[in-house]
């Protein structure tokens, strides 16, 4: 009887054993389960063009990100617009995430035209599988900035094309050699984009600004948008709760209802602010990405050279709301000297007068402490001849 009981404890005891064990192999797959689950969570894979996750690229791991060309390898093999497009994902499988940001030496704007094959004259693009869902155009006001112009065209291209936006993008050229006026040549792009397509919105995008994340997505809200949050030269933070410089987008209606921009900020400084107001006085409030999301580099340069600091911007902005009804788009005076569709932008180089007026004369420029004993040489009324001579040798065909 006693040698009976031990055999039967001991069938039990290695019973109960086996099934510690096999309760400890299932424990051990969950747990690596559970880990392997929070891991994808955390770290998301690469999306590529078809939409599906591939190997986890090693720049997801930290701020620097991925390769902002990664996710387009496949959409210059895919075939021409049909008659009938479905409607492009409210979501786009192209967006990645955070994007690697430097610049490199030696770029041409005919290896960024090389990189984007897609892009028609005119910086004009369309995604070739589905219909759009939103139409965009990017205006840049611009004067003596073409080396900043081919990195933000290498990184904007691309960074727009995995929103699967229909877009265009503008550079608005100051003519001549008076003070620059930013505010002033928003405006002029504005009316000009809107007389080429009816677009839906509007992003207003300094040139030396580099977005890093395209969940940072180029559309409009349903109030006007300051999409460049966080900034580096801020510490990737908002600097202060009106700032609305950088990249900021506008809608149609909200451009009409805060009668868009002054035209009276000659020099640095103040037009931003000034802008932040009229949201205010419009009925409207600015809405933001996250700060996360809304991250951008900025290329390091000196304060140009005709854009000196405007001394009058805080009295000006005391009067915003007197002044915001009587000077914007109401009031913006300007001649067209050019219009040139190159590859990977359209160039609208136009004439704005002086603070004097628009065929007034201009008083001669400040000169620099520190400038050249030279006489300043007048800046072109278009781009430099080789860097047009550049852009049109390397037109692609449309496609």
């Amino acid at each position: 009887m006693a040698t009976w009981l031990q055999s039967k404890w001991r069938y039990l005891f290695m019973f109960l054993g086996v099934q510690l064990v096999v309760m400890a192999l299932l424990s051990r797959e969950g747990y690596h389960k559970r880990v392997s689950y929070f891991i994808r969570i955390f770290r998301k894979p690469e999306t590529t063009a078809s939409g599906t996750s591939g190997a986890s690229s090693p720049h997801m791991r930290n701020h620097t990100g991925s390769d902002v060309y990664a996710n387009l390898s496949l959409l210059a093999k895919a075939h021409g617009r049909g008659e009938y497009m479905p409607y492009c994902p409210k979501t786009s499988p192209l967006i990645g995430g955070p994007i690697h940001v430097s610049f490199p030496s030696g770029l041409t704007l005919a290896q960024v035209a090389r990189k984007n094959p897609l892009v028609v004259l005119g910086g004009r693009y369309r995604p070739p599988d589905c219909e759009a869902r939103h139409r965009t155009a990017i205006i840049i006001p611009h004067r003596n900035r073409e080396h900043h112009l081919k990195f933000l065209l290498y990184y904007l291209h691309p960074f727009l094309q995995r929103q699967q936006l229909n877009y265009g993008i503008y550079v608005i050229h100051q003519a001549g050699n008076y003070t620059f006026n930013r505010a002033k040549l928003m405006n002029v792009g504005f009316r000009e984009a809107m007389r080429e397509e009816d677009w839906d919105c509007l992003f207003f995008h300094d040139v030396d600004l580099i977005p890093e994340d395209d969940r940072n997505t180029y559309m409009c809200d349903a109030n006007p948008k300051h999409a460049a949050i966080a900034m580096d030269k801020f510490g990737y933070k908002l600097p202060y709760k009106m700032y609305f410089g950088g990249v900021s987008a506008l809608s149609p209606l909200h451009y009409l209802k805060m009668n868009g921009f002054p035209n009276n900020y000659w020099g640095w400084g103040g037009e931003d602010d000034d802008i932040g107001v009229r949201v205010s006085l419009g009925g409207m409030f600015i809405s933001r990405p996250s700060v996360k999301v809304g991250r951008y580099k900025m290329i390091k340069h000196k304060l140009d050279k005709g854009n000196d600091v405007n001394p009058r911007r805080f009295n000006m902005l005391a009067k915003t709301r007197q002044t915001w009804k009587l000077d914007g788009m109401n009031t913006v005076d300007y001649e067209v000297l050019s219009r040139d569709h190159f590859p990977l932008y359209t160039n609208i180089t136009v004439h704005i007068g002086t603070e004097a007026g628009l065929h007034a004369t201009a008083p001669s420029p400040k000169i620099p402490a520190k400038a050249p004993a030279k006489p300043p040489v007048e800046a072109p009324t278009k781009p430099p001849a080789k860097l047009q001579q550049e852009q049109k040798q390397n037109q692609p065909t449309n496609h």
